[in-house]
């Protein structure tokens, strides 16, 4: 029987409609140490007309209140890519956030399983923020530290919450952990020297932020080939990568952004691997409270010095250049750069759990599975 005293209100996506549904997140944490809040500006511009998502996909904004008070969100989200790309009917919920009440909670999910319901879905799945391009995963284990650059993060009671609420485990994508240390310098040099050797026409270049919007269709390439067969994923529009690209280019590192080219008889290159590490921002954003104004970045600017971690976004090779080593040479240019940074971590997230040979090779190099986050389903049909 539903709670007379919840009540679920669609809301829209101006700036006054926004700055209520970030407040219940602020709310939620307002206690929680280990939470850093998104920029609010930056998450604003997913919400944007702008953002060019909204050329295949819809989303729908839903607040909960409790007894006349904010007391959760939830997104829905039909991604029409998604499901012309693998031939079904899922629709996805993102930006979930409730007090510790199952009824408040099942009315958001019910809110967002009724809504892309009406759009023609058979699955909800989720948490997508609002993509698995983007921010994805439900924190299920690992509750002891504050989540890295673009990670999700939630209280451990957020998993009864969705279970409870009817949905199933759908997948699991795990962050693993690396010390960043000297020892596997000299060996991964000596297979970076042999690689080299070995493939002649192969170069592994920075990319700088100059460079990047000439290097963008470069990228997209091998991003949308390396990934084309992994559980949920939808290759990225140009106009999604150059959406990216601009969020993310005031963040972007030169020592830590690499492209591996084949240089083709011809004298054309073809792009076959990239990789993505970033420092990670969170340990300068957390003292913001998701606010750049209006001393938010000095406060940034003073954090900055305090980051001893890096984040693996991204590593892609296309297909028929895996277990060739090229890897490896961006790994060791990547280490010396930490090195030299002073950097003593990093996250390498997200893996999907039955990625075997990427887990191996995480496996091998000393790394360990320190979070998990989950994809959960529930059958809206």
């Amino acid at each position: 029987m539903a709670d007379s005293s919840i009540a679920v209100q669609p809301i829209g996506r101006s700036k006054k409609e926004l700055s209520r549904f970030f407040d219940v997140a602020d709310r939620i944490y307002a206690d929680d140490p280990l939470w850093v809040a998104p920029i609010r500006d930056d998450v604003a511009k997913v919400f944007s007309p702008k953002n060019p998502f909204f050329l295949h996909g819809e989303i729908q904004l839903f607040v909960a209140s409790k007894d006349g008070r904010d007391a959760g969100r939830i997104a829905a989200i039909v991604d029409r890519n998604h499901n012309e790309f693998h031939g079904d009917r899922t629709g996805f919920f993102g930006y979930f956030e409730s007090d510790n009440d199952p009824a408040v909670a099942g009315a958001l999910f019910d809110a967002a399983a009724g809504w892309v319901r009406e759009r023609g879905m058979d699955t909800l799945r989720g948490p997508t923020n609002p993509t698995l391009n983007d921010e994805a995963g439900l924190l299920v284990d690992g509750f002891d530290s504050s989540p890295v650059l673009m990670m999700t993060y939630n209280p451990r009671y957020y998993v009864g919450l969705v279970e409870s609420s009817g949905f199933r485990k759908a997948k699991d994508l795990l962050a693993y952990w690396f010390e960043i240390k000297v020892d596997p310098l000299a060996r991964l040099t000596r297979m970076a020297d042999r690689i080299a050797r070995r493939e002649k026409d192969v170069v592994v270049r920075k990319i700088s932020k100059k460079s990047l919007a000439s290097d963008l269709p470069k990228i997209r390439e091998v991003y949308n080939a390396a990934w084309e067969k992994n559980w949920g994923f939808v290759p990225m529009t140009s106009e999604e990568m150059d959406f990216m690209a601009k969020r993310l280019k005031p963040l972007v590192d030169e020592d830590f952004l690499f492209l591996a080219e084949f240089r083709c008889p011809d004298g054309t290159a073809e792009p076959i691997a990239f990789m993505l590490t970033l420092p990670d921002y969170n340990v300068a954003m957390k003292p913001l409270k998701g606010r750049l104004l209006p001393f938010g970045w000095l406060k940034f600017l003073l954090g900055l010095k305090k980051i001893r971690s890096i984040r693996v976004l991204t590593l892609g090779i296309k297909k028929e250049w895996r277990l060739r080593g090229i890897q490896a040479v961006m790994f060791e240019k990547g280490l010396r750069a930490a090195l030299e940074r002073r950097y003593t971590g990093c996250e390498m997230s997200w893996l999907l759990e039955d990625n075997e040979a990427v887990i191996r090779a995480a496996d091998l190099w000393g790394g360990r599975v320190y979070k998990t986050y989950r994809m959960f389903d529930r059958n809206v049909g």
